[in-house]
């Protein structure tokens, strides 16, 4: 288990959010925290503490007046740590390229995997032709949703607005570990909310993932690095946005890096 940095970026700016409040309507998006400094510092931050493995999420589609403002914040940041950074966010084979030639290590890709709410094993193809299974990341952020057999976790697109008809389930994971390198998780019903994380998510990807998975959402407390710890068998990577200190919240940062070893 180790921590994974993070960089979101909305409406040109370094954020915390509440991800479920997310909306392409207006660009709208409930701000926990909205940082001063460029996405780059943060970038330079985790390269000074040999922080590897991050996420960069462009966090406005293509169609927003701040993508290029966005975008260009995500490119300061992989030219700012090559290598140590990966990026996500209307990623596609057409546009892969011009991030990991930036200095991403892996793209994260979602939307156009699971196009019109099924995974499209023609789009995975192209991803892999494109970057390489090494340098694909899979996000398999999911939300609750109530079925017949009560409440599960669904995989869901375009900024997490849009819910899929695939189940995050140990099944789902084992047909597509064989297509990616790692699974990033964002736990969307309490991401950016910093009051506690999806036991039942994080106890699923220790059982059911057989690659590197990071878990996103909810964290709040050390208590609960130390339930991931737990549930997640020592398996399971996780990030931590709201409430870590760089980012306004009362979690240290070299606390929280150095959290394996306490």
């Amino acid at each position: 288990m180790k921590f994974r940095p993070c960089i979101d970026i909305h409406n040109g700016k370094v954020k915390q959010i509440v991800g479920g409040s997310l909306k392409d309507a207006g660009d709208f998006a409930a701000e926990n925290f909205v940082a001063d400094a460029p996405a780059s510092f943060y970038a330079e931050l985790y390269k000074e503490l040999g922080l590897t493995g991050g996420h960069v999420i462009l966090l406005n589609g293509r169609n927003s007046e701040y993508y290029e403002q966005t975008k260009e914040q995500a490119l300061s940041a992989l030219r700012a740590f090559p290598g140590g950074l990966m990026i996500g966010g209307g990623i596609r084979p057409d546009n892969a390229a011009e991030y990991l030639d930036a200095g991403a290590s892996h793209v994260i890709v979602t939307s156009y995997v699971f196009k019109d709410g099924a995974i499209r094993y023609d789009n995975i193809e192209k991803m892999t032709d494109t970057v390489g299974k090494d340098r694909l990341v899979l996000d398999l952020s999911c939300r609750k949703k109530m079925t017949e057999y009560g409440e599960k976790y669904f995989v869901v697109t375009n900024r997490w607005q849009n819910f899929t008809e695939e189940e995050l389930n140990e099944e789902l994971l084992d047909r597509l570990s064989g297509f990616c390198d790692e699974f990033l998780v964002h736990a969307v019903d309490v991401e950016g909310k910093a009051n506690g994380i999806e036991v039942p998510v994080v106890r699923l990807l220790a059982y059911g993932s057989s690659i590197p998975t990071t878990y996103a959402g909810g964290i709040g407390s050390y208590e609960d690095i130390g339930v991931i710890r737990e549930e997640g068998l020592g398996k399971v990577d996780f990030t931590i946005g709201s409430a870590l200190d760089i980012f306004g919240g009362p979690l240290r940062l070299d606390v929280v890096n150095n959290f394996e070893k306490i």
